[in-house]
């Protein structure tokens, strides 16, 4: 899961950025609303965070202008405006959902996961599909009842790839949604991903469309 971080506070963004990468999630940061709008228009994450009171554009015109565009991207907005009419100007702007500073750690992420999942078009906590669980809340994964070990980024993968299954998803976009600006993946990297993941559950899960990229297919 790849989230774009948008805030100028140095030493809050530093401090969600750490709490959200230890939770796995592939966090890439900006510190103002110009450079943020241009990385959403322009890039592929799963949920942006977006502070109001940003310097070059601000936040409600950096969503103003994302949802002009036709994104549905998923946008918890974090600031300390707690008015009531900058409350609803942040959601009639097209906020997914508005988080008032100071925040628990904790409350940020339930309300990520609890987004992510209406994204996903998902009413429960738990993915299901073909014998696997997983459970984006503790990050444990299950395959036929047995606990499965993987690695940050094969749960990443697989997060991917299941939310929700039945979607061709390119090389190019699963490799940002994994690595995101911080992290060099080399070549083969998401192969090798990919070739642990069917040796854990099963070798037909993930199929390769030739050309495009990788598919768990829908079951009916």
């Amino acid at each position: 899961m790849r989230l774009l971080l948008i805030e100028d506070d140095q030493p809050l963004g530093e401090g969600i950025h750490q709490a959200l990468t230890r939770e796995g999630y592939t966090v890439d940061w900006l510190k103002d609303g110009s450079s943020a709008l241009h990385a959403l228009l322009s890039e592929t994450f799963d949920l942006a965070l977006l502070d109001l009171g940003l310097p070059r554009l601000d936040g409600l015109q950096v969503l103003r202008r994302l949802r002009d565009s036709g994104s549905t991207l998923p946008v918890l907005i974090l600031t300390a405006r707690d008015a009531t009419e900058d409350r609803i100007a942040g959601l009639d702007a097209g906020a997914d959902d508005y988080l008032i500073k100071p925040f628990d750690l904790d409350e940020l992420k339930a309300r990520l996961r609890a987004l992510l999942r209406r994204s996903a078009g998902r009413a429960r906590v738990l993915i299901e599909h073909a014998g696997i669980s997983l459970d984006p809340s503790t990050q444990l994964v299950h395959y036929h009842g047995e606990p499965v070990a993987l690695t940050p980024k094969e749960y990443q993968l697989l997060y991917e790839l299941l939310s929700p299954p039945g979607r061709v998803m390119t090389r190019e976009r699963l490799v940002q949604l994994l690595y995101g600006w911080n992290e060099e993946a080399e070549s083969n990297t998401l192969e090798v991903h990919i070739h642990h993941l069917r040796k854990k559950f099963c070798a037909d899960l993930i199929r390769t469309i030739r050309g495009v990229g990788y598919l768990i297919e829908e079951r009916r």
